[in-house]
């Protein structure tokens, strides 16, 4: 195939070109060796921008998209790459929605650490998500926020794409990475995208240099296929915020919208916020935008929005004010420090692991999440501990917890200084 060796040798293809192999690989007319020979080019040559639009949107275009012009107003999407207690959503759903910003989300369940956004929810009695799309609508342009699974066709060719980057070597290719996330949000019907890229130990993209690289891959995409977008690279060298667990990530997303949350996931949030203001038009800065949603949570207008967001999914909203009515462990069981010290290392993705081990999160798609279960961090890198002191408290619905015990004693280093690292390295915004 002529398309095949002008991208092995570094040539820009057309337009024509890519919906032509996307359609075609759709469709099964072009078979899964074809596709694997241009990723792997793709992964050695790379792609233009305007090859990495094209790209995206002959993914979007290779499935059902979801219309939002009934909401009105500038529907604004937040997208992270995902890391260890990663409890933004539960937060900025409602945060920006006091503002009356329509937040219409769709989200996943989890695969590996923790549980997704869904699985979260779900440990509210009666959460739903659920919902005719009629409905959807109807409440975001009431109420402002809701949140809803993924499904129809979607991006059906950036999932055959992804199955087959998985078996070929090609998963870190940035253009194909950037695409592929960038195809979802599109064909979500975002107006507007806002992404937050991990870097560090327990995120996809370890190295700061990394993350930049596909932070600025999809602000230009978005930007090139009219969407506004803008990227924060923020840390996961260590869990954000305490909590890693469904219920407990709950408890601390009502404690943040208090105004009472961990300082790196409430700054986080209010960074991520703000963008999604000025986005949105409801501001002109992101000072402005910031004091705005600083107010909203100052004043509870924040913490009722997110009882209305309950209430509008049938769930029980009384766990707001009652937290202990969220699904409960049988048995917490505290992590003593071995030695005095500060904490100056803390393995995000194995500590991700330790509460996987306790039914956190998901090994493989079919199995069975815990909503109960998980971890609380009682030190973070940089603070100080005594021997003898909690680093962690686990939350278990079983006795014998050795297993995770010894990991999170590998993957905490005590020493005698400590930096608190960095949570908002950069933003970008082209």
């Amino acid at each position: 195939m002529i398309l095949l060796q002008k991208k092995r040798d570094g040539k820009e293809l057309t337009t024509a070109e890519i919906n032509f192999f996307i359609d075609g690989y759709t469709a099964g007319d072009i078979p899964d060796y074809q596709a694997s020979a241009l990723a792997m080019a793709i992964f050695f040559q790379d792609m233009t921008d305007s090859e990495r639009a094209d790209l995206t949107m002959a993914m979007v275009n290779s499935g059902d998209t979801i219309d939002l012009s009934g909401i009105e107003g500038i529907k604004v999407d937040k997208h992270s790459t995902g890391g260890v207690g990663d409890t933004t959503t539960l937060v900025l759903a409602p945060l920006v929605g006091a503002l009356d910003i329509p937040t219409a989300k769709m989200s996943g369940r989890g695969l590996g650490h923790t549980g997704g956004t869904i699985d979260k929810l779900e440990a509210v009695k009666g959460f739903h998500v659920e919902i005719s799309n009629e409905k959807f609508m109807e409440i975001v342009n009431r109420d402002k926020v809701a949140v809803i699974g993924q499904s129809g066709n979607l991006t059906p060719a950036d999932k055959k794409m992804y199955a087959l980057r998985d078996v070929t070597g090609t998963v870190n290719s940035i253009p194909l990475i950037a695409s592929s996330i960038m195809s979802k949000k599109i064909a979500s019907g975002a107006d507007a995208i806002v992404l937050d890229v991990k870097t560090g130990a327990g995120a996809f993209m370890k190295t700061e240099e990394d993350a930049q690289n596909l932070a600025h891959a999809m602000v230009r995409i978005g930007n090139n296929v009219g969407r506004q977008t803008m990227a924060v690279i923020s840390d996961m060298s260590q869990p954000l915020g305490y909590a890693i667990g469904n219920a407990l990530e709950v408890q601390e997303a009502i404690d943040t919208l208090k105004g009472e949350g961990p300082a790196d996931l409430t700054e986080l949030v209010l960074t991520l916020g703000s963008q999604m203001v000025v986005l949105a038009k409801k501001a002109d800065t992101l000072a402005e935008a910031r004091v705005m949603l600083e107010e909203v949570m100052a004043n509870g207008k924040a913490l009722a929005k997110f009882k209305t967001f309950l209430r509008n999914q049938g769930g029980d909203d009384s766990v707001v004010d009652h937290p202990e009515r969220l699904p409960q462990a049988q048995f917490k069981i505290e992590v003593p420090a071995k030695t005095t010290g500060v904490v100056a290392n803390m393995v995000a993705d194995e500590i991700g692991i330790a509460a996987m081990l306790l039914g956190a999160g998901r090994a493989t798609k079919e199995d069975e999440i815990d909503l109960a279960v998980g971890l609380m961090l009682r030190k973070k890198v940089g603070e100080a501990v005594e021997a003898g002191e909690s680093l962690v408290t686990i939350y278990a619905n079983r006795e014998n917890v050795a297993d995770v015990i010894a990991k999170i004693y590998d993957n905490i280093t005590i020493a005698d200084s400590g930096v608190e690292p960095t949570l908002i390295h950069s933003v970008v915004t082209e």
